[in-house]
């Protein structure tokens, strides 16, 4: 080790990751101090990594001699619980120090009084930025101004729409934005959300309370929503969409555009679904190559998810994976129909019910599935409390084992809650 580099010491004291093994390992010998003190550019400070009967008051001056006793951070990410609120000095001391040549920094701090992150970070290099615990108010676009940034995460922040709109437009280069647990404070009653972005590629909105989103973003690939309650979702862009996914998703007006000849990935669960509307809505994704829709939940009960169209408008789709509720008997009436799905390697069934048609739905599918590899069927298995549902769940695995015995080259797999 005596022979190794300074430069390549600090290389491994910054893949350490928590602050408190850099500091025990930087006390090693001279050299090793020179090389955390030159060339670490990695910090990690997490308040479980300490011991429990250490004071605020203690953190506070430990953090400020280790971030002080380098020179060129890149990385730094400072996490302490709600057990810990620190003097806003210390903290605006640790980002003046740092931010010259800090390139990412995560943040989730709660200070007194509150420290404006965006006032002493902005104009600077930095290009990913994750807030947490945090209110931000009055964003100055002209001053605040991220020219670097790609990556924007804000977890539990209090921030206006009005602010949040402001802040996106003053990242020119944001790529990736992620919103979760947002208090958004808006001016009318109507609680609308409106984001601009040219060069936003991935957005992640989860737990967001607002009614209405509208979100203009023409080179975005990729949509994921999460726990939202919405009116209203609208996404106007240029049909860059490559990857849609919701979850427990309630919303009244669905909007993601006309074009859909990039959309490859459509990942649904836990959703109430029109099906004509929706299918109408993603039936122009010829490119599509995954389709899933799980523990969907239609809006007529009289309502099917038809194979015939899946295979019809999604000629390379590759993995499907489906589990819905309908009223029974209805199953096999998504079979009718003969086209195939000739490009299905993967199939993914599930029930929260099992039903008598069950099986003969599984059967159904693996035969309009000509090269089929692999076969994975979810259950719910609840304690059978009637012979009828333990005679049910019997038939069903002699059903299986006959199935397996004639698709001998369907890899076919269970996974049971």
């Amino acid at each position: 080790m005596e022979h190794l580099p300074v430069e390549v010491i600090g290389n491994i004291l910054s893949h350490l990751g928590a602050a408190r093994d850099v500091v025990v390992a930087s006390a090693t010998c001279r050299k090793w101090r020179e090389a955390c003190r030159n060339h670490l550019h990695t910090l990690s400070f997490e308040s479980d990594d300490w011991p429990r009967d250490i004071t605020t008051r203690q953190l506070e001056i430990l953090i400020t001699q280790t971030i002080f006793q380098t020179i060129g951070l890149q990385c730094l990410s400072i996490h302490m619980d709600s057990a810990h609120e620190f003097s806003a000095a210390p903290v605006i001391a640790w980002l003046m120090y740092t931010r010259e040549t800090l390139r990412s920094l995560s943040y989730n701090v709660r200070t007194t009084p509150n420290v404006n992150i965006l006032e002493k970070c902005g104009r600077q290099k930095l290009e990913t930025l994750d807030l947490d615990h945090n209110s931000i108010t009055g964003v100055e676009p002209s001053y605040q101004r991220f020219t670097c940034l790609k990556s924007l995460s804000l977890r539990h922040i209090n921030i206006s729409a009005f602010d949040l709109s402001l802040l996106l437009a003053a990242c020119p280069r944001i790529e990736s934005l992620t919103l979760d647990a947002l208090e958004i404070v808006t001016s009318d009653s109507q609680s609308l959300m409106e984001l601009s972005s040219q060069t936003l590629k991935c957005l992640y909105a989860k737990s967001v309370g607002v009614d209405k989103i509208i979100l203009e973003a023409d080179n975005l690939e990729i949509l994921n929503l999460n726990a939202l309650n919405l009116d209203f979702f609208e996404l106007i862009g240029k049909g860059t969409l490559r990857h849609l996914k919701i979850d427990d998703v309630s919303v009244t007006h669905l909007d993601i555009g006309e074009s859909m000849d990039h959309l490859e990935v459509v990942d649904v669960s836990n959703f109430l679904i029109v099906w004509p509307k929706f299918y109408h809505m993603i039936s122009r994704a010829s490119k599509l190559r995954r389709l899933r829709l799980w523990g969907v939940v239609f809006d007529d009960e009289d309502e099917i998810i038809d194979s015939e169209s899946i295979a019809i408008s999604f000629p390379q789709l590759k993995h499907l994976s489906l589990s819905y509720e309908t009223r029974d008997g209805l199953l096999h009436y998504g079979l009718r129909g003969s086209s195939s799905l000739g490009n299905v390697a993967v199939l993914e069934l599930g029930w929260t019910v099992i039903s008598e048609h069950f099986g003969h739905w599984v059967f159904g599918m693996i035969e309009r599935c000509p090269n089929l590899k692999k076969l994975v069927i979810h259950g719910v298995l609840n304690e059978a409390k009637t012979r009828e549902e333990r005679q049910m769940l019997a038939n069903f695995t002699s059903f299986i084992v006959c199935l397996m015995r004639k698709y001998i080259h369907v890899d076919v797999q269970f996974e049971y809650e």
